[in-house]
Order: C-alpha cells, then structure tokens, then sequence
C-alpha cells in the first residue's frame, strides 16, 4: 500500500528544501495532495482535508490499496477535530475497470496503522488486474454535520486512472556517484543579480535561500525567455544576442513558473494565490500586454506546460493535468475539472504517465491503446523529484535529483525500448529559489537547465546528440 512518506532532513539548498515541502513526491506527476471541503457548524467553520497518492502505474500481480490521510480541522484552529474533539470521518471509493461503464462502490475502512484519520481500501483483483487499467475517485464525509468531499473534484466526470505496465524494462540504476558531472555544450543566457537594465532581481526568500529568476523557457529558435518576477518583467535573448531585451509584465511578483507558445505568447504561473483566491494564469503577448487571466480550480498548482489545446497545470489536490486554455479560449475552473487528466498530455495526443515511490521511479508512454512502453528504475541513492520526462525521437529522456544529506545533483537519462541509451549527471547549481520542477526544458534534441549562483542566474544548454 502506497503511504505518503516526508522527506529526511537534509543538509541542501534552500531551493531543495522548498522543493520537498512544496512537491513531496511529486517526483513528477504522481504525489501526494490534499483536498478541502467546508461545513459550518454553529459558528465554527469545519473543514475537511484530506491527501491521497494515487498508483498511477501497477505491475501485474501487485496488490493495490488505496489509502486516504482524512481531518476534519476548524477554520483558524491550530489543532484537529480527529484529535481534539471527536470527528469522525468516513467514505468510499468508486472504481471501475477501464475509463467506460458503470463503478462500482467500495466502502473505506480504518486503515490497521496510524490515526482514525486514516482510510483504506485493497482494490478487488478483478479491478487491479484489469489490462485496461482502472479508475476511481472517492467520497469522503465528516461528522459531526454534513462536511464532504470529491477527490479528485471532477468525480464521475474526471476520476483519477491508473494504468498496467505488462512488460516494463528494470533498470537498476545503482549508487550515483557524485562529481562526475558534465559540463554544458553552451551558456544560452546569464545575467547578473542588481538592478541594472540587463540584471534579474533577487529578494530574500521565505526560507534560506533567496529567490530569483524563478521560471524560463526557450523556443524553437532559440530565443531564450528568463522570468525576472521580483522586477515585474522577463528577459528576451534573441538568437546570436549577447544582451537581453526587456519586455515589461503585470505580474504579483511572486514566485511563479511560465510556458511560451510557438506564437510567443508568454502564460505566467503565479504559484502564490492571494487570500481567498486559488492560483492565477495570465496571458500577454510578445510586448507584455495582458491578454487575459484565469483562475485555476484548485488551491495548490507546481506546473505550467505546453498542451495539445494550449498551456496545462500540474493541480492539487486533483493531482491532475488540467488545461487552461481550449482552442484559444480562456478554461474557467470547471473546464479544468472536467478535462483533466492523470498523465501528461502531450501535443502528438500521446501522455506521460510518472510515479515517483520511494528510490523508485515508473514512467510510461501512452497512447489510445494503453502503455505502449513502460520502464521501472530503482536507484540506491536517494531520489528527491522527477524534473522531466518527455519524449526526444525515439527515446525518452527523464531528469531526476539524487541526493544524499549534504550534496545533490540531476541524473539525465535516455531511454529507448528496453535499454538505458545514455546517462549523464548535471550539477544542481540552484543557489536560488526557482520554480520546483521548472529547471529543465527539452526544446529538439537539446536539454536546457536554469542555474544560479551568488554571482546570477543563468541558462546552460546541453546537446542530447538524438537526430
């Protein structure tokens, strides 16, 4: 049974440290979230929560169970009702084989270890072994009063899926050796902390490290666009430039991550919501003028990416890929919910399914007729988070942080059929704070990695040599 595990204190970065509390086990796309759902009962307002870490990818014969940490909590509390004053939370999930028919409902029950917060449920072997994979979602209630909860929300309409892996390729990665780092191909981008006009600004962070240059992305020709968030603008380097254009953006300031389209619109994550509000998207064309803004569904988003109808965010306690634009037209929340989805959408209308489990990391390619192909890696370093998995060519190249308690570094794999092609280890260089999982971006058969250091911030470029 899948449990939701913190991370060991370790002696790293403030950016890392901000990384496992911010995305535990995202490791990629499956991690643990939460989930609120509100009641009031005489004055006090109750609210429910809940986290839940979905098994996206099974193998054949493996027992599944489905585990959900549930609390009721009274709005401004500082302690829970489950162990202050009596709640009692009960639920049940609705699951089905496949993505069609009617579900079937499957009672939760006190997990045999931990609090009386916590449910469970084994999933039927019919259902777990289903070679067309199985969804679910659930329903959970608290009492006293009629508090309850979807998870994820979209319910019936988007439940959470989860898919086989029949014959993935084991691949033992061993113990990482640290040091043996490679040195990029090219340095696209740099500019130094201040205020000067080709400076990125830097302000103290809300832990140790600073932040700063929170986001980037590169295009298809090159243009490299560096998100300056403190100073309210991003830097522009044009192909064969040495200096940066200044395109002036209304954005909070807040630590956020970004996407460009091919057109060169730029999509900005502001991943801090303002009171009473979930996270924000806003839109501006090439000169920063603001196109338009859209609220996401849910309280937590980590990620901004391209989709095949426009950008898609990474939102908890969904867990889900949802869009936030269809066909050119701004998605409101419930457009969200009801188009999300568990893998990554991709533009060919392939996903990426990942679930990072302990040192263990499962990914899949998937199309219309299941997981097509599917590895299983384990590692005897420690594994923090999955940066990236996508498809380059033929292959699949996948970027995960190893750490130990005092030192850390990305591993960067290329992955074709039943082999590991190529591996290289980069250095973490994340001095200051940036977007969690928005360090690496795969544009052609080149990998491009934000860095910083005392000195600024930066943006490397490493050749995949993939024709």
């Amino acid at each position: 049974m899948s449990r939701i595990q913190s991370v060991p204190p370790v002696r790293l970065t403030g950016a890392l440290v901000v990384l496992a509390s911010l995305v535990l086990a995202v490791g990629a796309v499956g991690l643990a979230g939460g989930a609120i759902g509100i009641h009031t009962l005489g004055e006090t307002r109750i609210e429910l929560e809940a986290s839940h870490l979905p098994p996206l990818l099974t193998v054949p014969g493996e027992k599944v169970s489905l585990a959900y940490d549930v609390f009721c909590i009274p709005s401004g509390a500082g302690e829970d009702l489950d162990d202050g004053g009596g709640c009692r939370v009960t639920g049940s999930v609705f699951a089905r084989a496949g993505v069609t028919g009617p579900f079937s409902e499957l009672p939760l029950t006190p997990a045999s270890t931990g609090g009386s917060g916590q449910l469970e449920v084994d999933l039927p072997e019919q259902l777990a072994a289903s070679r067309s994979g199985f969804s679910y979602y659930a329903v959970l209630r608290g009492d006293p009063g009629a508090a309850s909860l979807t998870v994820p929300a979209g319910g019936a309409a988007a439940p959470l899926f989860s898919l086989p892996l029949e014959e993935p390729t084991r691949i033992d990665l061993g113990r990482h050796l640290f040091g043996a780092t490679r040195r990029p191909d090219e340095r696209v981008a740099a500019a130094a902390w201040g205020t000067g006009p080709a400076q990125v600004g830097l302000e103290p962070g809300r832990r140790a490290a600073p932040i700063g240059a929170s986001a980037f992305d590169v295009g298809r020709n090159g243009t490299v666009y560096l998100l300056d968030e403190t100073r309210h603008r991003v830097l522009v380097w044009r192909k064969g430039s040495s200096a940066p254009a200044r395109v002036p953006l209304g954005v909070a300031g807040t630590l956020a991550d970004m996407t460009v389209a091919p057109d060169d619109t730029i999509y900005v994550l502001e991943t801090v919501a303002q009171p009473g509000r979930t996270p924000i998207v806003r839109r501006f064309d090439s000169d920063g003028r603001e196109l338009d803004a859209v609220d996401t569904a849910e309280r937590t988003v980590s990620q901004i990416r391209p989709g095949p109808m426009g950008p898609i965010i990474l939102e908890q306690p969904a867990q889900q890929w949802m869009p936030v634009v269809v066909d050119g037209v701004p998605a409101g929340p419930n457009v969200q919910r009801g188009l999300a989805h568990s893998g990554r959408p991709l533009r060919d209308g392939r996903e990426v399914y990942v679930l990072r489990r302990g040192n263990e990391i499962r990914v899949a390619l998937v199309d219309s007729h299941g997981a097509r192909r599917g590895w299983i890696l384990t590692s005897d370093t420690d594994v923090a988070e999955v940066q990236i998995a996508e498809p380059v060519g033929d292959r699949l190249l996948l970027v995960a942080r190893m750490y130990t308690e005092d030192q850390d570094e990305f591993t960067v794999l290329l992955l074709e059929g039943r082999r590991l092609v190529r591996s290289f280890s980069v250095d973490a260089m994340d001095w200051a704070e940036s977007a969690p999982l928005g360090r690496f971006k795969l544009v052609g058969s080149s990998l491009y990695r934000l860095g910083s250091t005392p000195a600024g911030a930066f943006v490397d470029r490493f050749d995949l040599e993939v024709k």
